[in-house]
């Protein structure tokens, strides 16, 4: 059975997505320099967020399914390097490598049902159901972090 006729496969496709959105759209309407603004001892910026789910969802969605490494992806080895901003980083530029790396991850999985495993993690094989609950989980997880941060940005 195709995986477009899973339900509960529906409803995950569908929350993630929606969450996607979310955080791409937490950059909306922002200047430059609030995205980068830094309100928390850690490297979290607004910014820096979506350019950490962009490396989430290589991880997820890359390296998971197709066991091709970091160093082969492009994409730093620990998660908390994937905040960090160059110079050259902007709102356009990381959205639309946000945006690709989505787009890439829906093609990936689209194939897959939720019980196929994905050979590529370093904890070993995992099912695509505990990937994307453990995606969906991570995403609410930093929708929430940018709800803050930009409430906070937007009230100074």
């Amino acid at each position: 059975m195709s995986s477009f006729h899973e339900p509960m496969r529906e409803q995950l496709d569908g929350f993630i997505d929606e969450h996607r959105r979310m955080l791409a759209g937490c950059l909306d309407g922002l200047t430059e320099e609030q995205a980068r603004r830094r309100l928390v001892p850690s490297r979290t910026t607004l910014l820096g967020l979506v350019k950490h789910v962009t490396v989430v969802e290589q991880v997820w969605f890359d390296e998971a399914v197709t066991g091709r490494s970091r160093a082969e992806i492009g994409i730093p080895d620990t998660p908390d390097d994937s905040f960090v901003l160059e110079e050259g980083d902007t709102i356009a530029g990381v959205r639309d490598a946000y945006d690709k790396a989505c787009d890439r991850s829906r093609r990936a999985t689209a194939p897959l049902s939720l019980d196929d495993l994905l050979p590529g993690n370093r904890r070993g094989p995992l099912p695509l159901r505990w990937v994307l609950l453990h995606v969906l989980r991570e995403l609410a997880q930093h929708c929430g972090h940018a709800d803050i941060l930009r409430e906070q940005i937007l009230a100074e």
